[in-house]
């Protein structure tokens, strides 16, 4: 057994469920851009709140209360340095996940406003954008699958709104796979005068972000994507920019000052006043320990699960009757499919081949993948996607390969 065989059974040991030997069932999972494997570090921190403070934070002046607001506090710093802003240029706002911070920032968005997004985008950065009538523009993609920045920097140029302009795009489509040239793409924005809104969903489990880096207003991730609770996500924000964003919700903890007479409220400072109602502070402490574990990776784990994404979509590609979505591995840009590999199979519809898969132990997701515009550009109905993450191995390539060869000759 090769070194890196050896360092994905020992990564799989800081999950839950999970032992040298294999997943819960014996699944090879490959599903993780649907969801990761819960670490036992974050499940720990979320239990440990519960143990030892349990108190709802900003709101009760008793030790306990105190404990929990120090407690979040101390969660949106991790998180923040996490999301790459060592300068401190920016906020953390706690939400539910990537969908609802994607709806913060598209709900401060007109009517006339100049609003571009992804070609290649899941409905989450898709949908808040078309809510309220607006006009909405894509930015087409390369033959590769990358998105065309000088596509992007004329539409930009020509554009005739008359409100603000918006870019909102994905940093890695959870249909392609591929890392986009997020720094170049927020140049472009900002010499337009756009506001930059990423959504690094399929991304934060697989490096470092890097949002001051990048140059970005907006980043949005998810933390049961990383190995973090469901329920819990975070919007980072430069301050200045989330000082624009109105509150989604209204409610508890959000004011300064109420009056009845004319519903008049006061805003309380970002991010009380976009985080309406009790926190979740338990999750937020989860998120933070998964922050942590994610960011101490050596980066050869990330490039490892890259590269066994990189294989996947080598082998499969080279099947006959098999179409792996978003570009040859040798196009565009080296080095960009980060950890999953979406494919068609000739006659054989995407849950067929999931079920088919999942009958030889394999799990993977097939379908739609709440992407239907980007599936409709690339001339497919479905698809079958296998997603990458530490606690898997060349095996898992070798695994998926062979079942889909099976399934090719079973269903065809």
């Amino acid at each position: 057994m090769d070194m890196a065989m050896d360092k994905s059974k020992t990564a799989r040991t800081a999950f839950l469920g999970w032992t040298a030997a294999g997943g819960p069932g014996g699944v090879r999972w490959l599903d993780h851009a649907a969801t990761t494997p819960r670490l036992a570090c974050a499940v720990a921190a979320e239990r440990a709140f519960y143990e030892r403070t349990n108190a709802n934070p900003g709101r009760g002046l008793h030790r306990l209360g105190v404990a929990a607001t120090a407690a979040l506090e101390e969660a949106r710093e991790v998180v923040r340095t996490f999301a790459g802003d060592r300068g401190k240029t920016g906020i953390i706002v706690f939400v539910r996940g990537t969908t609802e911070a994607l709806n913060l920032v598209a709900n401060a968005a007109g009517t006339e406003d100049e609003i571009w997004v992804g070609g290649a985008e899941h409905h989450s950065n898709l949908l808040p954008w078309f809510r309220g009538g607006r006009t909405v523009h894509v930015i087409p993609l390369t033959a590769a699958g990358d998105l065309d920045v000088g596509a992007l920097a004329e539409g930009l140029r020509t554009g005739r709104g008359k409100g603000r302009k918006w870019v909102a795009f994905a940093a890695v489509s959870n249909v392609m796979g591929r890392l986009q040239d997020v720094a170049a793409i927020c140049r472009v924005a900002r010499a337009a005068g756009a506001k930059t809104v990423v959504d690094a969903a399929q991304v934060a489990f697989h490096g470092a972000l890097q949002a001051e880096a990048w140059g970005c207003d907006f980043l949005a991730f998810s933390g049961h994507k990383m190995g973090g609770p469901m329920g819990i996500g975070a919007l980072w924000g430069r301050t200045e920019a989330l000082e624009e964003l109105p509150p989604l919700m209204v409610g508890g903890e959000m004011v300064v000052d109420v009056e009845e007479e004319g519903c008049a409220m006061e805003l309380a400072e970002v991010p009380a006043r976009l985080e309406a109602g009790t926190v979740n502070a338990a999750g937020a402490a989860g998120l933070a320990a998964a922050a942590q574990w994610v960011a101490q990776c050596p980066a050869e784990t990330h490039r490892r699960v890259a590269e066994l994404a990189q294989e996947a979509a080598r082998q499969l590609a080279a099947i006959e009757g098999v179409r792996v979505l978003g570009g040859a591995e040798e196009g565009g840009r080296r080095g960009v499919r980060t950890s999953l590999v979406t494919f068609t199979v000739d006659g054989v519809h995407a849950h067929d081949v999931a079920q088919w898969l999942d009958g030889e132990g394999i799990a993977v997701r097939g379908g739609r993948l709440c992407a239907h515009p980007v599936l409709a550009r690339l001339g497919v109905t479905a698809a079958t996607r296998a997603s990458f993450g530490p606690v898997n191995d060349e095996s898992d390539v070798a695994a998926l390969v062979a079942a889909v060869r099976r399934a090719q000759e079973a269903l065809r």
